[in-house]
């Protein structure tokens, strides 16, 4: 299911960046993936998901179920699956935040996440091109913080389990997709973070390291935006002033 999702919610943004749809959308836009770049990447990703990730699914199962995960009728409501993909939305992107800060101190950036970088402008595909102690650290956060939900409730179906790996991929190939829209999600909730959260942490190298909220980066005055650069600049001018 995770190669049939990944690749498969990736392609249409092959097929935009491959035939210059959306060109007034594109963050970043004179740097346009070639598909040999979407080729190479797309194998490195492939080979992460058989030696990193598919061992990390096959110990999902039964430490989830361990822990009290139910795989049987009756499936849980509508409300319940809600409630509990929010949480782990929140959960991972805690997770997320401080895990891909600790990952741009110095050494443990040149060891470890320097091949996330290797895209300054990210595409699709990229989500997931990392080296495989990043893809396990950080995959924690989408595998783990269930299991921890789980052992300390008693309460996740495998059905709500699927639903959320699908939407955290989604997010996760579209927060590096590229493109920013008039219809993006961030207009209509202004505490997701979104393409233009996360191309801004490609472009720069710098801030803006949570994944799906905005919350975190604002609180801890990562936030690398035009807006809070701006805000940092009038703080700055404003303690000059008064001394």
């Amino acid at each position: 299911m995770h190669e049939l999702v990944y690749f498969g919610r990736s392609l249409p943004w092959i097929f935009i960046d491959t035939f210059g749809m959306f060109k007034q959308y594109k963050i970043q836009g004179n740097k346009v993936p070639s598909l040999r770049e979407q080729w190479d990447c797309a194998k490195f990703v492939l080979l992460s998901h058989f030696t990193v990730e598919l061992p990390q699914i096959w110990l999902f199962h039964p430490l989830a179920q361990f822990c009290g995960l139910s795989t049987s009728i009756p499936f849980p409501t509508l409300w319940t699956m809600a409630y509990q993909i929010a949480i782990f939305f929140v959960m991972e992107d805690t997770w997320h935040y401080f895990s891909h800060r600790a990952l741009h101190w110095g050494p443990l950036y040149k060891a470890i996440h320097k091949i996330h970088h290797q895209y300054s402008a990210p595409f699709g595909l990229a989500a997931e091109y990392a080296s495989p102690i990043e893809v396990m650290i950080l995959g924690f956060g989408t595998i783990g913080c269930p299991i921890v939900w789980c052992a300390m409730t008693g309460e996740l179906h495998i059905l709500t389990m699927y639903i959320w790996i699908v939407l955290r991929l989604f997010q996760a190939i579209d927060a590096h997709s590229g493109y920013e829209f008039p219809w993006s999600l961030h207009h209509f909730l202004p505490f997701w973070a979104g393409a233009d959260h996360h191309d801004l942490h490609h472009e720069k190298f710098i801030g803006n390291y949570a994944s799906s909220f905005r919350w975190w980066d604002y609180c801890l005055d990562t936030d690398y935006t035009p807006e809070a650069l701006k805000r940092r600049r009038e703080n700055k001018a404003t303690v000059s002033k008064a001394q």
